[in-house]
Parts: C-alpha cells; sequence; structure tokens
C-alpha cells in the first residue's frame, strides 16, 4: 500500500463544490472516478478542505491510499489521461502512511479577484467578481489590514455555522491592481465558512464608501455578522496553496 499526495487546479464553475455528492457533479467525485477507472479500485479521496459551487482552485491538496504498483510522481500523468481539462493534477507523490491533507494541513492561502470595470468581462465572467462601481483601493487596503492577527471572526463567517471557535490567526494580506483586476490574498491557520467572501464584500463595501475603512477593529470586536458586508460571489475564490 502506498499513500499518494496530490497537488490539484481546477475551475469550478461546472462543479457543485468539491465534496462528493449524489446526483451532482464535483470535483472529489470526478478525481475519484479517474483514480477507479485507473486502478480498478474505489478509494476514497481526502481533501484538505472544501470549495463551493463556482469555487477554483490553484493549489487544492489531496491524498488517497492505494495498492497499486504505479509509482507516485506518475499518477499525476495518468490521471490527467482521464480527467476533464477543467481539472488538473500539478504534481504527485508519494508520502508517508499517517499524512493526512486535511488534518495535517497548518494553514492556508486564498485568492480572490475582482474585475472593476463599467461593463463585465466574456472572459472572466466564471473567474472573477464583477465591481462597475469606482473603488476607493487605498481605503480598502488600509481595512485589509485590520484582518492580520487573532481575532475572533464571528462576524465573519456564514449564519448558521458550527464550530467550536471562531478564533483564526490571519498571517498575511495583500491587494494589487493590475489594470481592471483588483487581486487580493489573505493567508491563515484557518478559515471559517464564507469567511474569504464576507471578509471581501466587506472590502467592496469600504471601496464603494458604505463601510468606513477605520470601523473594521470595530466589527471584528463586536462578532455581529450584520455588521460586516455581504457575501462576495463564489466566482472570483481560487484555494491558492495549502501550508504543512
Amino acid at each position: 500500500m502506498q499513500n499518494i499526495k496530490l497537488i490539484i487546479e481546477y475551475e469550478g464553475t461546472a462543479y457543485h463544490g468539491w465534496q462528493s455528492q449524489k446526483n451532482a457533479t464535483t470535483v472529489q467525485g470526478t478525481i475519484e472516478k479517474a483514480i477507479e477507472d485507473l486502478t480498478g479500485d474505489e478509494i476514497p479521496l481526502i481533501g484538505s478542505g472544501r470549495t463551493d459551487f463556482g469555487v477554483h482552485a490553484l493549489g487544492q491538496v489531496a491524498n488517497f491510499k492505494t495498492v497499486s504498483g504505479i509509482p507516485g510522481d506518475r499518477f499525476s500523468y495518468a490521471l490527467n489521461r482521464l480527467l476533464p481539462r477543467d481539472i488538473v493534477i500539478k504534481d504527485s507523490c508519494k508520502v508517508d502512511w499517517d499524512f493526512h491533507s486535511r488534518f495535517c494541513a497548518r494553514g492556508k492561502s486564498y485568492r480572490y479577484m475582482i474585475y472593476n470595470s463599467k461593463f463585465p468581462s466574456a472572459l472572466l465572467r466564471n473567474r472573477a467578481c464583477h465591481i462597475s462601481y469606482d473603488l476607493n483601493i487605498e481605503a480598502m487596503g488600509k481595512a485589509a489590514l485590520s484582518f492580520i492577527g487573532t481575532h475572533d471572526f464571528s462576524a465573519f463567517k456564514a449564519t448558521g455555522s458550527s464550530v467550536k471557535t471562531a478564533v483564526r490567526n490571519i498571517t498575511d494580506v495583500f491587494l494589487k491592481k493590475d489594470g481592471e483586476l483588483l487581486i487580493f490574498e489573505i493567508s491563515g491557520n484557518g478559515f471559517l465558512y464564507n469567511m474569504v467572501r464576507i471578509i471581501v464584500g466587506t472590502l467592496i463595501e469600504v471601496g464603494i464608501g458604505k463601510i468606513d475603512s477605520n470601523s473594521i477593529p470595530d466589527i471584528i470586536a463586536e462578532k455581529d455578522r450584520k455588521r460586516a458586508g455581504r457575501t462576495a460571489p463564489p466566482t472570483g475564490l481560487y484555494l491558492l496553496e495549502v501550508f504543512y
């Protein structure tokens, strides 16, 4: 038996998220089918975490255990021949038996892309969130810095989310304007359900002047979801990297 680790890139447009579901096409289910076709065995694939419908990944991590004798570094080549073009195994390797892509993860980073233009982009309609309003990038950058550190992010989690604690440590944020694209990146030891999209939605409202950039620390401290911004669409979100 060997434990195989995969680094996966995918466009989430055609999938109902990562996690396998009955009567729905998912990224996990599609890769599991490819593994079964390759090895002849029905093997569960363990992902580092879920991504929602329409969310993309540049560096999703998953692992599976198999009796197949295919060398670890060759699984990427073999699986890519069986997978649709919107899912690519960027790398594969044999890892220690106790490696678990979810429980061994120490942190993640996400990217969110906003297409800030009067009209939407035909080419980026599934890859970036379109905002037609003028955005105050300086105010958004200032607000983004307030998320760095260890905080209770109850104000930035989806309503009804059941977690033991909403405390997370954000280690880095990055905001860059590149032409009509606004690129936001955030890294931390973990993220609540919809946390990144709510943070981005809040930053967008800062950018249009609906929320004051100086009020972010107070919003965090009050732990009230109603004070934060709307949840940004899944279209612009990418799981960038998983840290081990």
